[in-house]
C-alpha cells in the first residue's frame, strides 16, 4: 500500500520499487483476474517452498533443485529490470537466523560472533538462539561449499538475491547493497565469484551483531553508519543520493585546469594558515 519505510524513501528519491514474493505463505494475487500482473509486485515462489523453506533444524532449509529454482528467480528478475543500479533489500521472518548461519560456515567464524538481536530479543533470547544455530551447524556438516550451504541453511529471499547479484554484475550494474540479509547475498555470491565486489557498494553497517564481522570479512566499508536494522532495503534508499551527490561531483565539479586556478592559487587553497 506504500507504507512501508522503503515506500516512502523510494518515493522521495525517485527509485523505482519491485517487490519479489520468494515464498510468503499468502497468495497475494487472490481476487486479481488470472493472468493478470500486480503493480510493482513479482511471485517468484519456488516450487514446493510457496510456504517458504523447511525448519534447517531438521534437514536442508531447501533441496539443490530448490535453490538453483531460486538463483534462476533471481537473474531473470534483473533481466526484466531497467536501469544500469540495483538497489538489495529484503523483508523476513527468521533470516538474520539465515544470514549468520551462511557467515559462520563460509567465514569460518563462531556463530557466536554472527549472532545478533534481529528483530529485538533480550541477551537471554540471543543466548539460547545462538545456542540453536550453533547445532543447526552442526547438523550440517556437509554444507561447505557456497551452494550446497545456501541450501542447507537457507533462505528463499537470500537464494534469489544471490542470482540477482550475480546477474547485476554481468550486467556491470552498480548494486547497492542494504544490511545484514542483503550483504549474506553478497558473501555467498562472492564465494562463488569474487569478482562481484567490484559492482557493489555496502549503503550502510547495520546494527545487527554479524553485519561488522561481514563487511571486515569481504573488505567492505559501509557509506552510513546510522544503527539501522529495519531491512526493507531502507538502507539502500537512503544511500543512493550520496551516490548521485558523488556522480555529479566526478562529472560537473570543475578542476584547477578548466576553473583557471594556478598551481601557485592551488597551494594557498590547500595550506590551512594561507587559507585563514
Amino acid at each position: 500500500a506504500g507504507g512501508a519505510a522503503v515506500s516512502v524513501f523510494s518515493r522521495a528519491n525517485q527509485i523505482a520499487l519491485t517487490v519479489v514474493d520468494c515464498g510468503v505463505n499468502h497468495d497475494f494475487l487472490a481476487g486479481w483476474p488470472a493472468g493478470a500482473e500486480r503493480p510493482g509486485l513479482r511471485v517468484c515462489k519456488v516450487p514446493g517452498g510457496e510456504q517458504g523453506t523447511a525448519d534447517t533444524s531438521e534437514q536442508a532449509a531447501m533441496t539443490a533443485q530448490q535453490c538453483q529454482q531460486a538463483l534462476q528467480n533471481g537473474i531473470n528478475l534483473v533481466k526484466t529490470l531497467p536501469g544500469n543500479a540495483l538497489l538489495l533489500g529484503e523483508m523476513g521472518i527468521g533470516n538474520t537466523s539465515a544470514a549468520s548461519l551462511l557467515l559462520a560456515r563460509l567465514a569460518g567464524l563462531d556463530i557466536e560472533l554472527c549472532t545478533g538481536a534481529g528483530t529485538g530479543l533480550d541477551a537471554e533470547a540471543v543466548q539460547r538462539k545462538t545456542a540453536i544455530l550453533r547445532e543447526v551447524l552442526a547438523r550440517h556438516p556437509q554444507a561447505q561449499a557456497p551452494l550446497d550451504a545456501l541450501a542447507a541453511l537457507g533462505g528463499f529471499e537470500i537464494a534469489t538475491m544471490v542470482g540477482a547479484v550475480l546477474q547485476a554484475a554481468h550486467e556491470r550494474r552498480v548494486i547497492v547493497v542494504d544490511g545484514f540479509i542483503a550483504s549474506s547475498a553478497v558473501l555467498v555470491a562472492h564465494a562463488l565469484q569474487p569478482l562481484v565486489l567490484q559492482a557493489c557498494v555496502f549503503a550502510h553497517r547495520s546494527g545487527e551483531r554479524g553485519h561488522e564481522f561481514m563487511l571486515q570479512y569481504l573488505g567492505a566499508q559501509a557509506l552510513l553508519d546510522l544503527g539501522l536494522r529495519l531491512g526493507e532495503g531502507s538502507g539502500a534508499a537512503l544511500a543512493w543520493p550520496l551516490l548521485q551527490a558523488a556522480c555529479a561531483m566526478l562529472r560537473e565539479m570543475a578542476s584547477f585546469e578548466s576553473a583557471g586556478v594556478s598551481e601557485k592559487d592551488a597551494e594557498k587553497v590547500s595550506d590551512p594558515v594561507e587559507s585563514v
